[in-house]
């Protein structure tokens, strides 16, 4: 048996983005792949592309991630894989509005999004791969936490805990072999903005040097993995825009706070 049918990978939120691209990527390593997401007929279409383009084998999972039956599934499938070198946590969605105005199952879906099932499979996985000494897990987080601004309330704190869960979890699995990963991307090319959610909000107005491609971010956060990189910004951009501009943002917070006589403890 070939090296290449001895490693698989699963992608969440695969039907677009940056779930996609990184589906293409580590097909094109000779992984094979089980992809997931809700949209069944773009994973069959993605599904078929990278067969005949990388010759893997394909699988696809239809799954609603915050359905309980739908996650006790993925679980399932990964706990009875002996082959399985990557995961990639990315499914996740956002919202548009202050967190007294958006609704609160829109808030508590985000929980079990970005925040449960990311936790959940990465337990499912993590037996296998701490008894093979190998494995890559990375949790698609955020440039956001970096930059906090109204109206991104849970989208931050869900992401956030992504960055601490995997900073945390590869403190524990370093000796294993296992690299850990929390990609944080800035404004990325992707379907995460052509959804009803923001239909109303003009993206042309954001510079196109803050933009980057999916399949760019793809490519760089595996470069970054492989040198153990866990926290990641790609894009030399993003990456000045968290550290120079972090403070200047938390200050004009605090200010707009001051402002408006909201109360901070």
């Amino acid at each position: 048996m070939s090296n290449r049918l001895m490693k698989s990978a699963i992608v969440t939120g695969a039907s677009s983005g940056i779930g996609e691209a990184y589906a293409r990527l580590v097909a094109s390593l000779g992984y094979d792949l089980i992809i997931i997401a809700r949209r069944k007929d773009r994973l069959e279409n993605i599904a078929g592309e990278i067969e005949r383009e990388y010759g893997v084998a394909v699988s696809v999972l239809q799954c609603d991630l915050c359905n309980e039956k739908d996650i006790n599934l993925v679980e399932e499938k990964i706990r009875s894989m002996d082959n399985l070198s990557v995961l990639i946590n990315n499914a996740g969605f956002g919202t548009l509005g202050t967190f007294a105005d958006v609704d609160l199952v829109k808030s508590l879906r985000m929980i079990d999004l970005h925040v449960t099932a990311p936790a959940r499979l990465v337990k499912a996985a993590l037996p296998g791969m701490l008894a093979r000494r190998e494995g890559a897990i990375v949790n698609v987080s955020s440039a956001s936490p970096f930059l906090p601004v109204s109206g991104n309330v849970m989208y931050n704190g869900t992401k956030s805990y992504l960055i601490a869960f995997s900073e945390s979890l590869q403190i524990e699995v370093k000796d294993a072999g296992i690299r850990v990963q929390a990609l944080c991307p800035g404004f990325t090319r992707t379907g995460f903005h052509s959804v009803e959610e923001f239909k109303n909000v003009d993206f042309s107005t954001i510079p196109a040097f803050l933009w980057m491609s999916a399949d760019k971010v793809v490519e760089l956060s595996w470069k970054a993995l492989g040198k153990k990189k866990v926290v990641f910004i790609p894009g030399v951009v993003t990456l000045l825009t968290c550290t120079v501009f972090n403070g200047l943002f938390r200050y004009l917070a605090g200010k707009r706070t001051a402002a408006t006589g909201t109360r901070q403890r």
